[in-house]
């Protein structure tokens, strides 16, 4: 049987900076197995006219949509927010927004601070020397100052805020409310043999120009000059148990469905909230009947994702809203603490969001009864592309084991493993917050002149964040893993991805993850020995 000294399943944010840190130790084999294939920049939709109608079709963050090779079925019946998963090179941040804040301090010390959900076996002090890696290597756009955000010393310079922007922080000012450019993977100049943003605007199709920080341009390059084999179109469909308690290696089908056993003396998971408990669930055994490190009976509980509500504005200038990095302008954290007079526990985030582009205007308009087919359709077209203002109230999700993610038999992948089923509903405390939200982003944006034109939640299509489905944690009872990501009971099985998450925070994953990731890996590392 073949063997390597790491396997690391999954190449998307986590998968790549576990491959990148482990292979830093010359003589290791580290073999990353990815089940979707690698995308190819030019032919992201960006470079082609009809980019827009591709977003319904092969460039669709829903996986039932895309059925690309690499996807496997989710089952979003029975819960107000779908899931979306990409499965390819680059995981997730081929398709995401490149919205990249840090967690804050509170947000490891919820039960302690505000009497919910659980304290991180860590803090955030332990993961700052990570944070700060992990954005050297992914290039994050931001500015230094940030009262929110004291403890970042360096940053590319930020996204240009547009008209749009500073039309919206003129609302914030005359609220006296906390506003601040954006913190993004994307950038801004020159930085790592990569290009500056072009500021085109939709980076959440993958970015052609190389300049948002996707892991398949930061990560991987020097992941694979540092010699890690990448396997690709390789669904890893089981994890296999010795006889001594430990993970022997894992079982993979190939993408022309040959079956291969590799063998490895570590195994480190980084498939994603939702990939990562459905390969331990789908490992059950007579030894495991619940499905691998599930003792706890936790693996796929606690989903959290970041219910989010909607606000959009028109306003009587052109503010060039649809130019730009569609999800990276400005932010504000005037209501990420606690406050009791609010009526909730926890806060969340006030995300400015550029104006849509034509077709998406032209139709939300047609739903709306806003922009009419034919006599005055150029006129209110006019009226309103490049005029609108969006604020997503990314709220804090609790963490609830009732909320889960299942074995989905009845919908399987074309290797024939099942796809995940997803049980998830809002909490009394998310629905509070999220009314008190919606609320907020209305008053900023009238103040800023808009004309509130639609508000709602939770917003369905928007489940990009899944986390908490394998939580970290000292107790193996009310957890699955330990505080360095090794899976309780069995020694040489590591998670790296959201899924580890013990709380949701208010802000995108992915900056908190793959520092995870770093910390994580430097704990196996020095498992490993000294280098030869």
């Amino acid at each position: 049987m073949e063997r390597a000294d790491v396997v690391v399943v999954g190449s998307g944010a986590s998968g790549a900076a576990a491959a990148w840190a482990l292979s830093r130790r010359p003589g290791l084999r580290v073999i990353c197995l990815e089940q979707g294939e690698r995308t190819d920049p030019a032919h992201y939709p960006a470079t082609q006219i009809g980019w827009e109608l591709r977003r319904q079709g092969d460039a669709s963050f829903d996986p039932n949509i895309r059925q690309a090779l690499g996807d496997y079925p989710i089952d979003n019946s029975d819960t107000p927010i779908s899931l979306a998963n990409f499965n390819g090179l680059g995981g997730g941040t081929i398709l995401y927004s490149a919205h990249f804040p840090r967690f804050h301090p509170s947000d490891f010390r919820t039960r302690s601070l505000d009497g919910v959900g659980d304290d991180w076996p860590l803090t955030y002090h332990q993961l700052e020397p990570y944070f700060t890696q992990n954005e050297q290597m992914m290039g994050v756009a931001g500015l230094v100052g940030d009262p929110a955000y004291p403890e970042y010393q360096s940053l590319l310079p930020p996204v240009p805020l547009g008209p749009m922007g500073r039309k919206l922080a003129e609302g914030f000012n005359a609220l006296g409310w906390h506003w601040w450019p954006s913190y993004a993977a994307i950038n801004t100049r020159h930085h790592d043999g990569r290009a500056a943003c072009a500021n085109l605007g939709p980076c959440n199709t993958g970015c052609a120009q190389g300049a948002k920080g996707s892991v398949d341009v930061t990560y991987w390059p020097h992941a694979l000059n540092q010699g890690v084999e990448l396997r690709t179109g390789c669904s890893v469909q089981k994890l296999l148990m010795g006889d001594d308690g430990r993970v022997g290696g894992v079982r993979y089908v190939d993408a022309d469905g040959g079956d291969h056993e590799l063998a490895a003396d570590f195994v480190v998971l980084a498939a994603g909230g939702a990939g990562t408990p459905r390969l331990l669930l789908n490992s059950a055994s007579d030894r495991f009947p619940n499905g691998l490190a599930n003792q706890s009976g936790l693996v796929g509980r606690n989903l959290m994702v970041h219910p989010l509500a909607y606000v959009e504005a028109v306003f009587d200038q052109d503010l060039r809203s649809s130019i730009g990095p569609h999800g990276c302008c400005l932010l504000s954290q005037n209501f990420y603490e606690s406050d009791a007079a609010r009526g909730f526990a926890r806060g969340y985030t006030l995300h400015i969001l550029r104006g849509a582009p034509p077709l998406e205007t032209a139709l939300g308009g047609f739903m709306t009864r806003r922009i009419p087919l034919g006599p005055g359709h150029h006129r209110a077209m006019a009226a309103t592309f490049n005029r609108t203002a969006g604020i997503a109230v990314i709220s804090e999700d609790l963490p609830d084991p009732a909320n889960r993610i299942e074995l989905d038999p009845d919908h399987r992948d074309r290797f024939g493993m099942p796809g995940v089923k997803v049980r998830y509903a809002l909490g009394d405390n998310t629905k509070a917050m999220l009314a008190h939200g919606t609320e907020q982003a209305r008053t900023v944006l009238e103040a800023a002149g808009g004309k509130v034109t639609l508000a709602f939640s939770p917003v369905r299509h928007s489940g990009w964040h899944v986390m908490g489905t394998t939580r970290m944690g000292d107790d193996p009872a009310t957890s699955v893993v330990d505080r360095f990501g090794r899976a309780h009971g069995i020694d040489n099985l590591y998670v790296v991805d959201s899924s580890l998450f013990v709380t949701a925070g208010a802000v995108n994953p992915v900056a908190t993850a793959q520092a995870l990731t770093l910390y994580c890996c430097d704990h196996l590392a020095k498992r490993l020995g000294p280098s030869p």
